[in-house]
């Protein structure tokens, strides 16, 4: 495999495209032996639809209970056992966080060592107590409210998402 980082780019211009790029990366991850244990971070600003991924990302993992975010909670749990699925997918929302300490004295650690499916907002604010993300995702919004979107592999895990998910929509 090529060497780390690798980056790939994306234009999405409406909200169907996230929908769609969502199915993709549900598919991949269903499809790869360990790929459920996967972390990825989603990066921008308030309003660039990382809320808005995950939820479609939830829903194509089979998910069709109350969707919240963890804007408040910090974290939303779903065992996907509970909708026919597999694993577990842990949704973390770091925007309230003052301390990156904040998050070993909540006991995420444990989450993150074991099994299952991290998605973590704004992990800048828990910067220096994640683990490397398998992969991040960057949204940044365009003039035209379209997104541009950054997928970056830091590990071999999310080199295998990243190459699953194929090339350009």
């Amino acid at each position: 495999m090529p060497h780390l980082p690798i980056v790939e780019t994306r234009l999405w211009p409406d909200e169907a495209a996230c929908e769609t790029f969502a199915r993709e990366l549900a598919r991949v991850l269903s499809n790869g032996p360990g790929l459920m244990t996967a972390s990825i971070e989603l990066h921008g600003s308030l309003g660039a639809g990382k809320t808005s991924l995950v939820r479609h990302l939830l829903r194509a993992l089979g998910v069709t209970g109350r969707i919240k975010s963890p804007s408040y909670a910090v974290l939303e749990s779903y065992s996907l056992r509970d909708w026919g699925g597999e694993g577990d997918v842990s949704h973390f929302d770091f925007y309230r966080f003052a301390d990156p300490r904040e998050w070993e004295d909540a006991g995420f650690r444990d989450i993150f060592t074991a099994p299952g499916l991290k998605l973590s907002e704004w992990p800048e604010k828990a910067a220096g107590m994640l683990p490397a993300a398998d992969l991040q995702i960057w949204l940044s919004v365009n003039e035209d409210e379209s997104r541009s979107v950054k997928l970056v592999a830091g590990t071999e895990r999310g080199q295998v998402l990243l190459q699953g998910l194929g090339g350009q929509e």
